[in-house]
């Protein structure tokens, strides 16, 4: 018997039909004799109707009401989820953030957890009820109600999961596992039976969508083994266990190829190459609360000047643009450029570590189908790209092939 906290979207619970699908699920692990939490998001489309809603009356919508109004959607959800596990036969109890005492800061819509009373929710287990809880929701400790932003509802499970010393933290979702890359894009995409905490941060990070990093992050953190399943039936299968690495995992050179269609690229070309010219240059970034991602500063051929070059959001692109020329005129710039057709491309494993030729293999592939690489940026476990928004999807294609990602490796004999 296992104790287990599973998770269901937005779109695995969107239809009445579809959450009695997810009871028929849960019913199923505790006929087995498991205990089990469940953690589940608003109806699909809920939240963005309550935000219409509420924009509507004033579109600069007060943080605290929002948050009132927003995580009424999981209790909506809670409730017919629990109607369906007792119409089945399986006692079952909801509780919303509050309720269950998930304790949060007061930053209101991007709350952070501070700690969970977990004690309600033993006394159900132990009485052999399902226990089910709203995601993405907690309160503060003066009781309001607070929402923990985007991916709130991984979070909440993970943090459960943590809490609860759970067996394992299964995230339902409308794909059957964590991929090589987007099958979308590469038909021969695999799904990966394991892959570590490390690589799926930055696989998150780097434009995934499956899992959040904040709950990546949590269950790194906290060392709570995370596995990413289908919520749709017939296609469930045994999903990606995400983990620690451990002694006899596959050893993959690269697990997965990330990529981020959300990029532009700024320059600011002839600027003084004197300390305190990058923090001039990104301080007024910063301050606008503009996230940079990769940076690349090279020295002037006259050796007095430099070109620095940086990216953002593409949303932030006009904004930021702005905000250099400002800059480019209090330093004497020569010239500002910017250009927002630009993607970034990933290579993620940790068998980067050890293993040399990564890096030459990338380039010599992209090279080959006559794509120009724009910047650079590495890490231990990570190489970026970043290149024209037109070769997004051939650059993928071809390095998943020049990688052997289609195939799984051999498993490690003892």
């Amino acid at each position: 018997m296992a104790l287990i906290v599973q998770k269901y979207g937005g779109t695995s619970v969107g239809a009445v039909d579809r959450i009695g699908n997810v009871a028929r699920k849960v019913k199923g692990f505790r006929d087995r004799g498991d205990d089990v939490v469940v953690v589940v998001s608003a109806m699909s489309g809920e939240t963005n109707r309550l935000t219409d809603l509420a924009k509507s009356i004033n579109p600069e919508m007060d943080p605290r009401e929002a948050d009132v109004l927003l995580s009424t959607g999981e209790q909506v959800t809670i409730a017919l989820l629990s109607m369906a596990l007792k119409s089945l036969g399986c006692d079952a109890r909801s509780y919303t953030g509050a309720q269950v005492h998930i304790r949060t800061d007061s930053t209101h819509s991007k709350a952070r957890i501070v700690d969970i009373d977990e004690s309600k929710m033993r006394h159900d287990l132990n009485e052999g009820r399902v226990v089910v809880v709203a995601g993405f929701q907690g309160a503060d400790e003066h009781g309001n109600i607070t929402t923990l932003g985007r991916g709130g509802s991984d979070t909440t499970a993970v943090a459960l999961a943590a809490a609860l010393k759970a067996d394992e933290c299964q995230i339902y979702t409308d794909v059957d596992g964590v991929y090589t890359t987007d099958p979308r894009v590469v038909s021969e995409a695999r799904r990966l039976d394991r892959i570590t905490f490390e690589e799926m941060l930055e696989m998150a990070s780097l434009g995934s969508k499956v899992l959040q990093i904040r709950a990546v992050e949590f269950a790194g953190k906290y060392n709570v083994p995370l596995r990413v399943l289908s919520s749709f039936e017939g296609k469930e299968g045994p999903g990606t266990l995400i983990t620690y690495e451990e002694e006899g995992m596959e050893e993959a050179l690269i697990s997965g190829i990330a990529f981020n269609r959300d990029e532009a690229k700024l320059t600011i070309q002839g600027v003084p190459d004197q300390p305190g010219v990058a923090y001039r240059i990104l301080g007024p970034i910063g301050d606008a609360n503009i996230e940079v991602d990769m940076i690349v500063q090279n020295i002037g051929a006259d050796g007095q000047t430099t070109d620095f070059t940086f990216t953002v959001h593409r949303n932030d692109y006009e904004k930021a643009l702005k905000l250099l020329q400002q800059t480019a005129t209090e330093l004497g710039a020569r010239e500002v450029a910017g250009d927002s057709k630009i993607v970034k491309i990933s290579l993620v494993g940790v068998g980067m570590r050890s293993h040399a030729g990564i890096a030459s293999t990338m380039f010599e592939a992209l090279a080959k189908e006559g794509i120009n690489i724009r910047m650079i940026s590495t890490s231990e476990i990570k190489i970026s790209v970043v290149i024209d928004e037109k070769y997004l999807e051939l650059g993928v294609r071809a390095l998943h092939s020049a990688f052997n990602l289609e195939q799984a490796p051999a498993a490690v004999s003892d």
